[in-house]
């Protein structure tokens, strides 16, 4: 559902985002890919981003931070995410511990973006149900990377 705040910004009470990270080398050359849309299926948001050298859990996390951190700046309150990282869903969700330092900073900045919404729910989905997200961040790794709001945004 949108609303709008009175001054022609618009917010989105419920969001869906398809988040995926890759890097080519793990670490090496690494990028992500965010596709946040309505429940409707309308895009808000997609996003392939370079982001450097990092390994593939990284470059999940990473993906899973920009999907929160877009969600917080479109006034969204409840978001469910799909990632095809098992480890990802499971360390975010408590079953599996963080025990790679360099992921746990990565974890607790999950947790605090979590916290910023009424609901925050992270699904795993198998690899076949996030293509559009897999696409945005190997094209991301090749160096195209590209962000844009949907036309009706």
């Amino acid at each position: 559902m949108m609303e709008n705040k009175g001054s022609g910004d618009l917010t989105y009470r419920t969001l869906i985002a398809y988040t995926d990270g890759a890097s080519q080398g793990n670490p090496g050359p690494a990028g992500i890919g965010v596709i946040i849309a309505q429940p409707d299926g309308v895009i808000v948001k997609v996003l392939s981003e370079a982001i450097g050298r990092a390994t593939n859990n990284v470059a999940e996390y990473t993906a899973l931070i920009r999907a929160l951190e877009e969600a917080i700046s479109l006034g969204c309150a409840d978001i469910e995410i799909y990632s095809d990282s098992e480890l990802l869903v499971r360390q975010v969700a408590g079953s599996y511990k963080v025990r790679q330092p360099h992921l746990y900073p990565l974890y607790q900045k999950v947790q605090l973006l979590r916290s910023k919404f009424q609901r925050a729910q992270l699904t795993y989905v198998p690899r076949e149900s996030n293509q559009e997200a897999d696409s945005l961040s190997k094209r991301a790794v090749r160096g195209k990377s590209d962000s844009h709001n949907s036309p009706s945004t």
